[in-house]
């Protein structure tokens, strides 16, 4: 009878465990290629990257331009991780660039793998699922945040702790000694209870280490996978020799969700007694704080793995992606190039060779998605190897915008103000000798018209010399004459019937032509006479212009 109820409970655990995995297995199966399922807090995804070393990468991408190019956005659609440390790797991977063509040629064998290979795949996505829990975004803090360091007066703790026991010892020879043992225990609660704050810090941490530790050891089995970092076991070597001490924090964790409340009790006075938990806390500190090379190094082939399995997952949801070639010519070819994160977005063609890009068009025709659209998969192509269009060619490239400027009330600064400040940055990097790319939309639209036009004139001029390519919008006219010599011209045109407007969003070689700013005011149902004085300036303006040209004066001088 005994055996027989024993024999059903191991069968019903069995078949929740085995439901349970061919759930995962479906789950993992279903949302590749597909976009997450989830909340971003960036935040806690920006940690990693915020504190690291970036000094030597070939170009860490600004605030500013992450701003103008919608990068929250577009690493929400890239994102198809499965752990916390593989989000901040991968945030950290597309604000960083830097090419390693062998390690490319490496990451381009195991996506294929990843593509092609079910049961690897499968099998590496389950070790990562164990990686989500929030907690997992402090492990970085290991190996990147400053340790706490053990008080001035830390021997006495040891002493404590060492005179419980011996009262403790002492008790069963004469009771007497249980007075001793409690006055001890009353003075190690008040310390114990001091630890609280500093153990808060590390209760999360800590116990997922050990956890990305043991995920390591599992995947650096693969043949393949080894390759990112041969030399790993080493690490995880060194980390397995805390183990032991670590374990006792997993222990923490378990008993504050899982453990009925008397186990808890029983064991926090324990702890108490001896001052386990500040002991324990600062030797393991101790010792953690000569492994963060290994931390760190076991961290990164981690998020380096999950990364690639992201990289997979996206090129799979794709239509259309490229590889892109980057070479030491200085030109950026794009067939069919489209805007990541606009949906069925309209592609274009382009090159780029001697001269670079003057846009003009009016608003909503897609001059700057388009402008957003070439940086954007420049980045993407020098991180991550991906581009979305059909084919793409450009040089290592250095990428700078200015976009999105807006006014910075809290430190007194104008729109006008914040975007010179930009734009000399700009000037200062066009003469760094690399190879840059520049985004600009609509510059100096802040400042009047003849002063604008003087000043866009000559400063992009300047920014298109030496190895610079720059993809400019204007809504004036008259740059696009003053900078042929420097500046193809393109434009973006729309359709303007009796009662709507319509956008092809198609590049067109070229000036813009025609201009329907006021009969969209007419269509739109402006008073006849405002329209009709719009149109009597404008013709007025434009006769002016044309007498000014002919007669070879400069209006902008």
């Amino acid at each position: 009878m005994i055996k027989d109820i024993i024999f059903q409970i191991e069968y019903t655990f069995s078949q929740i465990k085995f439901n349970r995995k061919r759930e995962l297995n479906r789950k993992l199966k279903e949302s590749f290629g597909k976009l997450k399922d989830d909340s971003f807090d960036f935040d806690s995804i920006e940690k990693y990257f915020r504190k690291k070393d970036n000094s030597k990468v070939y170009q860490v991408l600004s605030d500013k331009t992450c701003n103008d190019l919608d990068f929250d956005d577009l690493f929400m659609f890239l994102d198809r991780t499965h752990s916390k440390i593989g989000q901040q790797y991968l945030y950290n991977h597309l604000r960083t660039i830097e090419i390693n063509e062998k390690k490319t040629r490496l990451n381009e064998e195991i996506i294929t793998a990843f593509l092609k290979n079910y049961e690897l795949r499968i099998s590496v996505q389950k070790e990562l699922e164990k990686l989500k829990h929030k907690d997992v975004y402090y492990i970085s803090s290991l190996f990147q945040d400053e340790h706490l360091n053990p008080p001035k007066w830390f021997f006495v703790i040891k002493l404590l702790s060492f005179a419980s026991l011996v009262s403790l010892v002492l008790v069963f020879f004469n009771p007497i000694f249980f007075i001793v043992l409690l006055g001890v225990f009353c003075v190690n609660f008040v310390l114990h209870y001091w630890n609280k704050n500093n153990l808060v810090q590390y209760v999360g941490s800590i116990p997922q280490l050990l956890r990305l530790n043991n995920v390591a050891s599992h995947l650096f089995t693969n043949p393949l996978l080894k390759k990112i970092n041969p030399d790993l076991s080493k690490s995880i070597k060194l980390i397995n020799e805390v183990k032991s001490r670590m374990s006792f924090f997993s222990l923490e964790a378990k008993l504050q969700g899982e453990f009925e409340i008397i186990v808890w009790f029983v064991f926090e006075i324990f702890k108490t007694m001896f001052l386990l938990e500040p002991l324990l806390l600062f030797g393991v500190l101790k010792r953690l704080n000569t492994k963060r090379e290994e931390i760190e190094s076991v961290f990164k082939f981690v998020g380096h793995i999950d990364m690639l399995v992201s990289v997979a997952s996206l090129r799979k949801g794709l239509e259309t992606f490229c590889l892109p070639i980057i070479n030491d010519e200085n030109k950026i070819i794009a067939k069919d190039i489209s805007h990541p994160l606009i949906f069925k977005c309209t592609t274009n063609n382009i090159e780029i060779t001697e001269k670079s890009i003057l846009l003009t068009g009016s608003n909503m025709s897609g001059k700057t998605s388009f402008i957003r659209a070439i940086g954007l998969n420049v980045i993407t192509g020098l991180t991550i190897n991906t581009c979305f269009a059909k084919s793409m060619t450009f040089p290592l490239l250095k990428v700078f915008s200015a976009i999105r400027i807006s006014d910075d009330l809290m430190n007194n600064k104008s729109y006008y103000f914040e975007e010179v400040l930009t734009i000399k940055e700009m000037l200062k990097e066009s003469e760094n000798g690399n190879k840059n790319l520049f985004l600009l939309d609509e510059i100096f639209k802040g400042t009047n018209t003849v002063e604008r036009i003087s000043a866009g004139k000559s400063i992009l001029s300047a920014l298109a010399k030496h190895n610079n390519k720059i993809l400019v919008s204007t809504h004036d006219i008259e740059l696009t004459d003053m900078l042929l010599n420097e500046y193809e011209l393109y434009h973006f045109s729309e359709t303007v019937n009796e009662d709507n407007i319509g956008f092809d969003y198609k590049l067109k070689e070229g000036k813009l032509k025609n201009r329907n700013a006021i009969r969209i005011l007419e269509i739109n149902d402006y008073p006849k006479e405002v329209v009709k004085e719009a149109v009597k300036i404008a013709k007025k303006i434009d006769e002016t212009y044309l007498v000014k040209n002919v007669t070879g004066s400069n209006l902008y001088m």
